[in-house]
């Protein structure tokens, strides 16, 4: 169970797609690493993805898959509460009260909104199309996730910090017109250096990413994942010809994964010419399948529907709201509710 005598970490997962091993070595890694210092908490964020998904079978399989894919890799429910954003709905009851102390302002100037606005506007479209109350709402409600759940350290990649700091300006708005009793704690942002040094390359050498549809699923099929590593560009470098393992797509996935000494012996073996991309591919297929076979088994277990994973997810949410229940009861006697 939870300690109550150390900082408290929020981590929020949207799932908007299927988890990729960039997804592992930028986000669940270092998280599940950090979480060990704090007093974790980590939540599915359903509603979030609700901005951009429609089809509620669509939703349904990537909140469990999402949720069966950290528990796989490694987070443990008995020491981190770990829920379903929708099953704490007083997250959604004071979303509405910190409304109503959010300046218009600050959510024109939030990262996504502007980044629609400007694509519409270098498009020729109204400034707005398409754009839905969602997303331009969307840093209160993450604030929200962020402070009802009284967090003091939320770690987030860089291009997310903003939204840290959004929170931080509404706590702060709150504790300045209820000053009478409860006050919100000032959440702080924080980038885990893993995150910042480790950015994985797509199948195209781009960053891997579902938006550029180059990634490769965490727990895909042993024969899926030996031909998605096919599939990785090389150059027509001859086998016993020197190559630089610096610019080989196929070397910096191996990285991450392969032990120290592994990796250094394939740096020498490159640059002497002692090894072919295809060995170089064969290679990295086998340490990638040695870690993940143990997780891909237990993610495909959870998956069932007759698993426990609903049930974790449960008590998480009915841990969570011990806290969250107490918050919002605060919150509305300061108000007057």
């Amino acid at each position: 169970m939870p300690t109550t005598s150390r900082k408290v970490s929020l981590t929020g997962i949207k799932p908007t797609g299927e988890p990729h091993l960039g997804n592992y070595v930028g986000a669940i890694r270092p998280a599940l690493a950090l979480a060990q210092s704090y007093e974790s908490t980590y939540f599915i964020a359903d509603y979030h993805a609700l901005t951009t998904i429609r089809e509620p079978k669509t939703l349904q399989h990537y909140t469990r898959s999402v949720a069966a894919s950290w528990l796989a890799a490694g987070l443990d429910p008995e020491v981190t509460t770990f829920y379903r954003q929708s099953d704490v709905p007083e997250v959604f009851e004071l979303a509405w009260v910190l409304s109503c102390l959010t300046a218009k302002g600050l959510m024109n100037r939030a990262h996504a909104y502007k980044a629609a606005r400007d694509a519409n506007r270098e498009a020729g479209k109204d400034e707005d199309a398409g754009i839905n109350m969602g997303l331009y709402n969307y840093p209160v409600l993450m604030a929200v996730d962020i402070l009802i759940n009284e967090s003091d350290v939320v770690p987030v990649g860089r291009d997310q910090v903003q939204h840290v700091e959004v929170a931080a300006d509404i706590a702060g708005s709150f504790n300045h017109v209820y000053s009478r009793g409860y006050r919100f704690k000032i959440p702080e942002a924080i980038v885990p250096e893993a995150e910042v040094a480790q950015t994985l390359p797509g199948l195209d050498g781009r960053k891997m990413s579902k938006s550029y549809d180059n990634t490769i699923p965490l727990f895909a099929p042993q024969k899926v994942l030996k031909k998605l590593i096919q599939r990785i560009p090389t150059d027509s470098t001859p086998v016993d010809a020197p190559k630089d393992p610096d610019s080989s797509l196929v070397f910096e996935l191996l990285v991450p994964f392969a032990p120290a000494d592994v990796v250094a012996s394939t740096r020498k073996e490159l640059e002497a010419g002692q090894l072919g991309w295809g060995q170089l591919k064969d290679r990295l297929f086998h340490v990638l399948d040695e870690q993940l076979a143990p997780m891909r088994e237990r993610y495909e277990a959870l998956m069932d529907h007759d698993s426990e994973l609903d049930d974790l997810l449960a008590a998480g949410a009915e841990r969570a709201r011990k806290r969250t229940t107490r918050v919002l009861q605060q919150v509305r006697d300061e108000i007057g509710i």
